[in-house]
């Protein structure tokens, strides 16, 4: 679930108001007409559904997989999601649609920063999409075209919105799969220049990538060269990626391939800010927009203006907490810890992420933490609060084992140039150790310690907030 990090509408405010998945009749026991959307530029599924008001969405996604000739082996790939600009919720089996549709403003003020003005105006959508809790694994072993054409036209989606930060040497490739699926990979030099005129690089390549950073003077000094070099960087790609001549499915495969490698890839994603690192007195108290990916594997927290990741955690390698606001003008609080190390000596760092969404991921954490014990359920089981939604892979914080256990310091960091690397250094976090000695004179409650914790059967603990905490 995302605020503002999404991609945003391809509609007019005024064709989108006219596109709304629920009808608004009165006559709700008779059948009415639904529409329910597929991402990308794939065509939406008309429905006609009896009972509207009442219909659940295990109802509503079976008949969608009927449309869609789902095959059964993949019938927990997809889920139903509750979409706008403003707000992504992945729903669960039992919710009905049609309430939650008349309850939208209520979930806007509750989990958004959006106007009063902006939520007057926004109106969901239902939309088919990637289930959060379906494996990556599973993703793998799928054959069905169509299946794969969904994963595909949403990863893609993602790819090109910069939700995924991905490196120059998996846009480049994944850019020439996508022009490889969409003219064909046996496109000759001059028509593969013709298409990228036609096209523009924004339909292959990351928004960042292909509009380029910087103010208008050096954009526009820089545009035609850079936009050669982009251009001549994918058709040198395309040539490499279609020397075999692969067919329609295996290119599918090795698109979606190349994206696992990406470590949010399949996340729920959450908008937030964190605090900027203290440069003087008068930036002191000014935050950051982040981007929150929580997947079946771990939580990445992402600047929305870099686009690149500055932490990322697997579940083994945290312990968090949801703080409600105690005073008027506080804040939603997600907090997250971990192990660091600071002027060589290991202590426990804590990074405070202010969202209104808070509570909506420290129940998605807890949820995954619970699937992936050893006691936990499948993934394709009900949450038991809730997703938002709106993610072989290298570790988050390092491409290497530890040197030591759980208990022990973690080796230096590598790929520091990398998007997919944690950017520790430039967060500002609260740090202290267990054993009495305070760093920055902070010593917060805690329920247990990293170093106090064996390396077999992790246990998983949330951190007591305590009063009096000064930000480092």
């Amino acid at each position: 679930m995302e605020a503002d990090g999404g991609p945003p509408s391809s509609e007019a405010p005024d064709d989108r108001s006219q596109r709304g998945s629920v009808a608004s009749s009165a006559a709700l026991t008779r059948a009415q007409d639904v529409v329910i959307y597929l991402v990308g530029d794939l065509a939406p599924v008309p429905l006609t559904v009896e009972g509207l008001g009442v219909v659940s969405v295990q109802e509503l996604a079976r008949d969608v997989r009927q449309a869609l000739r789902i095959p059964e082996t993949a019938q927990d790939a997809f889920a139903l999601w509750l979409c706008s600009p403003l707000l992504e919720l992945q729903l669960k089996p039992r919710h009905q649609p049609y309430k939650l549709c008349r309850q939208w403003q209520d979930l806007l003020y509750r989990f958004t920063e959006a106007s009063a003005e902006d939520i007057s105006q926004d109106e969901p959508c239902l939309q088919y999409r990637r289930n959060v809790f379906y494996p990556k694994s599973k993703e793998l072993l799928v054959e069905d075209q169509g299946v794969l054409r969904l994963l595909y036209e949403e990863a893609r989606g993602n790819i090109l919105s910069d939700r995924y930060p991905c490196d120059p040497d998996h846009w480049t490739g994944l850019g020439a799969l996508a022009l490889a699926l969409d003219e064909g990979p046996h496109l000759d030099a001059p028509t593969l220049a013709a298409v990228l005129k036609e096209k523009k690089l924004a339909s292959f390549l990351p928004a960042s990538v292909a509009f380029g950073a910087g103010g208008l003077l050096s954009t526009l000094r820089g545009r035609g060269r850079r936009q050669a070099a982009l251009e001549h960087q994918l058709l040198d790609e395309y040539r490499k990626t279609c020397s075999g001549a692969s067919d329609g499915p295996s290119l599918l495969h090795q698109y979606l391939g190349t994206c696992h490698a990406l470590p949010y890839y399949g996340s729920a994603f959450f908008s937030g800010e964190i605090d900027r690192p203290a440069q003087g007195l008068l930036q002191r108290g000014r935050r950051k927009a982040v981007s929150v990916g929580i997947s079946l594997d771990g939580v990445y927290v992402m600047d929305v203006k870099e686009k690149h990741v500055l932490l990322g955690l697997l579940f083994s390698q945290l312990s968090w907490d949801h703080s409600y606001p105690e005073e008027e003008g506080d804040a939603h609080v997600l907090w997250l810890e971990f192990d660091g190390e600071e002027d060589g000596t290991a202590v426990n760092k804590l990074l405070k992420i202010y969202s209104k969404q808070a509570e909506l991921m420290s129940g998605l954490i807890e949820f995954c933490v619970e699937l992936s014990s050893p006691s936990g359920g499948v993934a394709s089981a009900e949450p038991q609060d809730g997703a938002g939604g709106e993610e072989a892979a290298p570790r988050p914080e390092e491409e290497e084992e530890p040197e030591k256990g759980r208990g022990g310091r973690r080796g230096r960091l590598s790929r520091q140039d990398s998007v997919v690397c944690s950017r520790v250094q430039n967060l500002s976090t609260i740090s202290y150790v267990d054993n009495g000695k305070e760093i920055k004179r902070l010593k917060p409650r805690r329920a247990a310690s990293f170093f106090s914790r064996q390396n077999t059967a992790p246990a998983y603990a949330t951190v007591q907030v305590g009063d009096g905490l000064e930000q480092g």
